[in-house]
């Protein structure tokens, strides 16, 4: 063979490397939720204790959350005689916290008792409910799978508990185990602007589902 030493090696590098065969990486399957997320949300509702309508997942904050609510039959008939419906307009709704609008601001109509979400990992599900743990009850429902992994208990668990954030865990059949419960002694935040254009696009959603 001839030619210079270098460039004898770099060729016979090409040539070992084109023979060399990569092998399979390991596919790790990801973790499926046994049932639908409709189905385990009113049974995660149920065994937290929340009363109320289980409306159909929706967005809220960006997020993409279900909400456990119940109509507040007196509000709802004043705003009837009134007629003021759902008012989902963000800024209309930022102005009646506004002092001079307090009086005549509608009352919420909607009761939220709890705000959910139903994912395959606990970093989704806890960025999903925690803009909502300011004001009330929240929890995520995780695949069971999840909670026996070192990620589960070295870092969910912690921030869970530190926001309040219950945990549920399913399994097979559409079953929901509380494995973390809510904790209700967390400071929460008095209603703001964006509480009350929350619950008008709950009140909504409400009216929509059980008419």
């Amino acid at each position: 063979m001839t030619g210079t030493p270098g460039r004898i090696a770099e060729t016979a590098k090409t040539s070992a490397s084109q023979d060399v065969k990569a092998l399979p990486t390991r596919v790790v399957p990801p973790i499926e939720l046994p049932a639908s997320a409709a189905d385990l949300a009113r049974e995660a509702a149920a065994q937290f204790g929340w009363q109320g309508t289980v409306l159909p997942e929706m967005k809220l904050l960006g997020r993409r959350v279900t909400v456990v609510a119940e109509l507040r039959p007196d509000v709802h008939a004043e705003r009837i005689c009134f007629g003021v419906a759902p008012v989902t307009d963000r800024a209309t709704v930022s102005t009646w916290t506004w002092p001079e609008f307090t009086d005549s601001a509608p009352s919420p109509a909607v009761e939220i008792r709890g705000v959910l979400s139903v994912a395959r990992h606990w970093r989704t599900g806890l960025a999903s409910v925690v803009p909502f743990a300011r004001y009330g009850d929240t929890a995520m429902v995780l695949p069971a799978e999840v909670a026996f992994t070192d990620d589960y208990v070295t870092n969910c668990l912690p921030r869970a508990r530190t926001y309040g954030v219950a945990i549920g865990t399913a399994e097979e059949g559409a079953r929901v185990e509380t494995d973390l419960a809510g904790r209700s002694e967390r400071l929460l935040l008095d209603e703001d602007a964006v509480s009350r254009w929350v619950n008008e696009l709950v009140y909504e959603q409400l009216l929509a589902t059980v008419e």
